[in-house]
């Protein structure tokens, strides 16, 4: 945390403090990342002064207690105003005093209770949002930086069942072309969290000026998405992990890609007919989805029999068609 809530007044005050508020306004200053996490004795401690100091000063700024200040703090954290530098020095901290296996399993588990928050609360959304998908004549996505594994998966589904799926990340700098094609036909799907990607954020801004249907899935009601598109889908994204989480994020795009399948199930069955195809021909995979045998072995490719541990048992030969 580069500033704190409070460092502007801590530091516009500093010079009419007392000693001891002087001691404690510079650990608050400097060590702004401890005050969210660390108890007010511990601060207190490091600070060089008696509990009741923090507590007086705090009151001296109009807060009701250090509780409160902390609390500024901590939400400071939560909400990503941080940095990732400064997630990292939380992370860090969280990781010496939980351990490896601990904080591993806080991860995963923040994970799945954002999962399980999904399929409470944004299922009305998720429906609306595939709805809209499947109808586009054609699909434009856009998704960069942390956001871009989300878009892409979307993306290559759609290209599996459909044909028009169109990804605006080209190299050169010529991502946002072929938004020029598109018409109110076409959809926008757009994805960005906080801090939010610019070049993301102006290319919906186009979308949304030239009437260009928008779906997002983004982290609020008032981010930057939200206000452009037709169609919006919320997805948490805090994380013990110093980096915020695209776990709610990429499973909301693999299950836009199952609905949309879905209803247009015949086309879209005979166009992964052709994928499959295509995959095949070219060996694309080490092992096949869909495996099957024309010609029964003959009898020295499977053994009836094998020795093991000493004994002579039955080998398990396939099924045979």
């Amino acid at each position: 945390m580069a500033d704190g809530p409070l460092s502007e007044r801590l530091i516009a005050s500093f010079d009419g403090m007392s000693e001891q508020f002087q001691l404690a306004a510079r650990y608050i200053i400097d060590q702004p990342h401890d005050v969210a996490l660390l108890s007010m004795r511990d601060q207190a401690r490091v600070a060089g002064v008696q509990p009741a100091t923090m507590t007086r000063l705090a009151k001296h700024l109009g807060l009701t207690g250090y509780d409160e200040l902390r609390e500024m703090y901590a939400e400071a954290v939560r909400s990503g105003d941080v940095g990732f530098a400064g997630k990292a020095d939380v992370q860090a901290m969280a990781q010496r005093r939980k351990g490896e296996h601990g904080l591993a399993r806080e991860i995963l588990r923040a994970q799945a209770a954002e999962i399980i928050h999904l399929a409470e609360s944004q299922l009305d959304a998720i429906v609306l949002t595939a709805r809209r998908l499947a109808s586009a004549k054609c699909v434009f996505c856009v998704g960069l930086r942390s956001s871009h594994a989300t878009a892409w998966h979307l993306h290559y589904i759609i290209s599996m069942i459909r044909e028009k799926s169109v990804m605006l990340d080209a190299v050169g700098g010529i991502g946002s072309d072929a938004l020029a094609r598109a018409t109110p036909n076409d959809v926008l799907f757009a994805t960005s969290v906080f801090p939010y990607t610019r070049a993301t954020v102006e290319i919906a801004q186009y979308a949304h000026q030239h009437r260009i249907p928008i779906v997002a899935i983004t982290d609020s009601e008032v981010a930057p998405l939200a206000r452009v598109a037709d169609d919006v889908v919320l997805v948490e994204t805090k994380s013990p992990s110093f980096f915020h989480t695209m776990t709610p994020a990429f499973a909301v795009a693999e299950v836009l890609g199952a609905l949309i399948a879905g209803r247009s199930a015949e086309a879209a069955r005979e166009s992964l007919l052709r994928f499959d195809a295509h995959l095949a021909d070219f060996g694309t995979h080490l092992k096949s989805r869909t495996w099957t045998r024309k010609v029964r072995p003959s009898p020295s490719a499977f053994p009836t029999t094998r020795k093991m541990d000493g004994k002579r048992r039955k080998a398990i030969v396939p099924d045979q068609e």
